[in-house]
């Protein structure tokens, strides 16, 4: 038990940092007020957890994907795009506001910086396809995610599209940048392979960081009066969280097989393709100035639970996208293990 709660370290957080936040918020949010009506240290903390995550992945590898570009161009487009629209629709079936505009902030994020590769190379698919993805999905979010926003949340929210794309500019392009460029000085590079996995820790831990004080914020203003989620409500969005992440692994893996992709392809595709990340979802969500200010709706209405979306679609991707990689790599280790069988019965034939 212990050494399964060490290697599911993240989501135990998310299970006490969630409500203890709320608590806390609830109980000494007063006191706590300065710190969680800060609107720098969100965007702060969001770029640098891209700059680690970008840091820490080898930009080398892109020149591989580059000689097969179709897979990227289908993950891209099922990120990008099917996964939105999918969210879009999903939108209108939410009980409670928060949760419609956070499903489309978590359907309308990018893939994320290090995962998709990490469970791409798991399952034994080609992380290079993957990392590509990753780059590419990040580096014109700036762009595609406030398209969409500003497409669905139109007159109901008064959501700043230049405000948000200068912003994403700022807090997620340039960082994501810097990090690589920061690997074109070898000492760095060496620096950044030796401590990968520190630096993926420090930047999960700024996570964490922000998802409590979101999670605080919204104990405050419940607190004070605000309203609370349905059961129901908190049922629904999940379930739509789940539908969406799945819908896109299907839909990636559907099109690669009728595409002719290799399977290394179509793994990468299917991971590729349907994992969001959550820095920027979180980032979206939390910043006043871009989405989330209490004004917007009218006086003490307010988005408290809007984060909780991009929350439940990262706690259900690593738990559906760790049977899926334990699925594909079984399959290679058993198409390994007959073909062995079969070299085997042949040298005693002949």
């Amino acid at each position: 038990m212990r050494a399964y709660l060490l290697k599911r370290w993240f989501l135990v957080s998310l299970l006490v940092l969630i409500p203890g936040g709320l608590a806390l918020g609830g109980n000494y949010g007063a006191a706590l007020s300065g710190l969680l009506e800060s609107r720098l240290l969100p965007p702060l903390i969001t770029s640098v957890v891209l700059f680690l995550m970008s840091f820490s992945l080898d930009g080398a590898q892109l020149k591989r994907s580059l000689r097969y570009p179709g897979p990227v161009l289908l993950a891209f487009v099922v990120n990008l795009g099917v996964v939105p629209l999918l969210g879009w629709a999903m939108m209108h079936v939410q009980l409670q506001l928060d949760f419609a505009f956070g499903l489309m902030i978590a359907a309308s994020v990018p893939c994320t910086m290090a995962a998709a590769s990490v469970w791409t190379r798991k399952a034994g698919g080609n992380d290079a396809v993957s990392l590509f993805v990753t780059v590419s999905t990040n580096g014109l979010c700036f762009v595609i995610t406030p398209f969409w926003l500003n497409l669905t949340t139109t007159g109901h929210v008064a959501l700043d599209f230049w405000t948000m794309f200068w912003r994403l500019v700022i807090t997620v392009l340039i960082p994501t940048l810097l990090g690589q460029l920061a690997r074109l000085l070898s000492p760095a590079a060496e620096f950044a392979r030796r401590h990968k996995t520190a630096m993926g820790v420090a930047a999960q831990v700024c996570i964490l960081t922000i998802i409590f004080i979101a999670a605080c914020t919204a104990g405050l203003k419940l607190a004070a009066g605000g309203p609370s989620p349905s059961a129901a409500g908190v049922a629904l969005v999940w379930g739509c969280c789940i539908v969406l992440h799945v819908v896109a692994m299907g839909v990636g893996l559907l099109a690669s097989r009728l595409l002719g992709f290799a399977r290394a392809d179509l793994i990468a595709v299917v991971f590729a393709g349907s994992q969001k990340t959550i820095p920027i979802g979180l980032l979206i969500a939390t910043d006043a100035a871009m989405f989330g200010d209490p004004n917007l709706l009218g006086p003490g209405q307010g988005l408290p639970f809007v984060v909780f979306p991009m929350l439940m679609y990262h706690a259900s991707q690593l738990f559906i996208d760790t049977a899926v990689a334990d699925h594909f790599a079984a399959e290679a280790s058993a198409a390994t293990s007959t073909d062995d069988a079969d070299a085997h019965n042949c040298d005693v034939t002949a």
